[in-house]
């Protein structure tokens, strides 16, 4: 065995040894595991062609496994035609060229295992790539073969069949079906998309559609895939007939306006997910999910995660709820009563590849209710980076504290901020073309990962790299970098290495629930988990008192005279 293999393994054993880990030497350790999400394309470049890929994430697993977390959470790795950043699938089983082999995907998850870690990867669902053979096959068979049947085509309306079928629309922007030209070249029927053209919609009444993701499921849990992340797992069951949207369905497009939508969060998606929890129980250590399912109100997302179904899903409503500590009060406490309600633990998220960073909302002026997430949605005027960082060091402490699942989105450990003046020519997020250069869509979270040195593209890329990161990063992230903040004590980046640290170790943090303490600042929240831990977060403008305690464990600013500033959280020994 090579030494670098030797030196990462023993790694790997100093973090799995008793006192040094929790979630992730349990059968339920995804009920209090700490994920990281990688973006593939853009974590580190092995081979020098400006793209992130499977050898550029091996050379980097020591930095993750020594970060602190529990598993890593890999967006989709197949073949694709990349119109959608690789959510339009061409092939299920195999590992897209610009990543690397299946070989190198099983050489991955080894090392993963070696280094005590857990892999879950991305399966989407609800549309394949128009490029997948099956797509194919339905084009080239005719209006009546049988192929079509496993997409959702439909004849047009008009006289001459020459408008959509419905009024639904597709959440990047314009109708939400395309017309086909049938083999003999006559104008013909129209298959639907909810988001690209490229991206045509599965149907989900199809046995042989479910019979097909099942056996998905299963190649991958034979190669040793702990868990998988189901994108928009809210949207695979259409209503019958396909009726039309509402005034309001069509204003709030891209979330389920109401429980009777027709092709948000229908019923029957939980009868194809507990025939895919069936397959995950099926293994001697039981495989698990976690669901993007946007659906509103946590009791009705509660529902994906009833016994029998799935594992965990993602909560939006914490991601989106501005720096107020009446409305993030809320977030948490519906999150809880509703998980716990059916058994299932509460998973915590600031941002992901979708949303704009969380250090760029936090950095602006904050609304009453949701915050807007996606780029063309943020206020006016300029972020206040410096107030966007101290927030995001507290709201890492307060998640990291609360009961239940967390997941990073990579760089948010180096808080790395949403860059929003890409140059246009640069945009490579469908929504940019759909909208007609009107919402700039979601590149500006993905930039490329800064790792070292003192100019782009900052250690991405090795040193002979041909080929620039395929997004551009700003000269600015130099004192973002990896190599620049570790050993520095005040860094986001060591802040996060500490609290992963306490975390692992402290009996009080992980799966479990929490008591509010009573306060009489409105604008402080402050809770206590058993045995002894308290965490403290002050979302106001001047220093609150500290309640008595034995220890401070670990403080997202400096503190003095027992005073806690604003915008700024503390965890206590008590």
């Amino acid at each position: 065995m090579r030494a670098e293999q030797r030196r990462r393994r023993a790694l790997g054993r100093a973090l799995a040894a008793p006192g040094n880990r929790t979630s992730a030497d349990v059968r339920d350790w995804w009920r209090e595991a700490v994920c990281y999400q990688v973006y593939l394309r853009s974590f580190a470049d092995g081979n020098g062609d400006g793209v992130g890929d499977l050898t550029g994430l091996y050379q980097r697993l020591p930095y993750l496994a020594g970060l602190g977390v529990d598993a890593l959470w890999i967006n989709p790795w197949f073949p694709s035609p990349m119109v959608d950043g690789g959510y339009d699938v061409s092939d299920y089983r195999a590992i897209d060229p610009a990543f690397g082999t299946l070989s190198d995907a099983l050489a991955m998850i080894e090392e993963i295992h070696a280094l005590g870690l857990r892999i879950l990867i991305d399966i989407v669902p609800n549309h394949t790539s128009s490029q997948h053979p099956w797509f194919h096959e339905a084009l080239a068979g005719g209006p009546d073969c049988v192929e079509r049947d496993r997409y959702i085509f439909r004849p047009g309306t008009g006289p001459k069949g020459d408008a959509p079928p419905n009024n639904w629309r597709s959440v990047f922007g314009g109708s939400a079906w395309t017309r086909i030209v049938e083999p003999d070249g006559r104008a013909g029927s129209w298959y639907l998309h909810l988001f690209a053209p490229e991206q045509p919609d599965l149907n989900w009444d199809s046995c042989l559609v479910r019979r097909e993701f099942e056996s998905i499921l299963r190649f991958w849990f034979d190669l040793g895939v702990d868990g998988i992340r189901i994108d928009v797992a809210h949207a695979m069951i259409k209503a019958p007939g396909l009726p039309d949207l509402g005034p309001s369905d069509i204003e709030l497009i891209a979330s389920a306006a109401h429980p009777g939508h027709p092709h948000w969060d229908r019923e029957g998606v939980h009868e194809i997910f507990r025939g895919w929890r069936a397959v995950a129980d099926s293994y001697p250590e039981p495989r698990v999910f976690v669901a993007e399912a946007c659906v509103g109100a946590s009791e009705r997302l509660a529902r994906y995660v009833r016994p029998g179904e799935l594992h965990t899903a993602f909560n939006f409503d914490y991601l989106t709820a501005p720096w107020r500590a009446d409305t993030l009060r809320i977030a948490i406490d519906s999150s809880l009563s509703a998980m716990a309600a059916v058994g299932a633990p509460a998973i915590w998220a600031l941002s992901n590849h979708d949303v704009l960073r969380h250090l760029t909302r936090y950095g602006r002026p904050q609304s009453d209710g949701p915050v807007h997430t996606l780029a063309n949605h943020s206020p006016d005027g300029p972020v206040d980076l410096a107030l966007g960082t101290r927030r995001a060091q507290t709201a890492a402490l307060l998640m990291l504290a609360l009961p239940g699942c967390a997941y990073l989105y990579q760089g948010e450990e180096l808080g790395l901020w949403e860059v929003e003046d890409l140059p246009d020519e640069t945009l490579q997020d469908p929504t940019w073309e759909r909208s007609g250069h009107t919402d700039r869509g979601r590149d500006g979270c993905r930039l490329p990962m800064p790792w070292s040195g003192d100019a782009p593209p900052f250690g991405f890329s090795p040193d002979h790299a041909q080929k620039v990161p395929w997004l551009p990063q700003p000269p600015q992230w130099k004192q973002l970098t990896v190599q620049a903040q570790t050993g520095d004590e005040q860094s986001m980046l060591e802040l996060y290495r500490r609290a992963l640290r306490i975390r692992r170790v402290h009996p009080a943090l992980g799966d479990g629930s929490l008591a509010w303490d009573t306060t009489a600042v409105p604008d402080v929240l402050s809770f206590t988990r058993p045995p002894g831990f308290q965490c403290v977060v002050n979302l106001g403008q001047g220093a609150a008192r500290l309640p008595d305690h034995r220890e401070v464990l670990l403080s997202s600013v400096p503190l003095e005279d027992g005073l806690l500033p604003g915008d700024s959280a503390v965890w206590l020994a008590r």
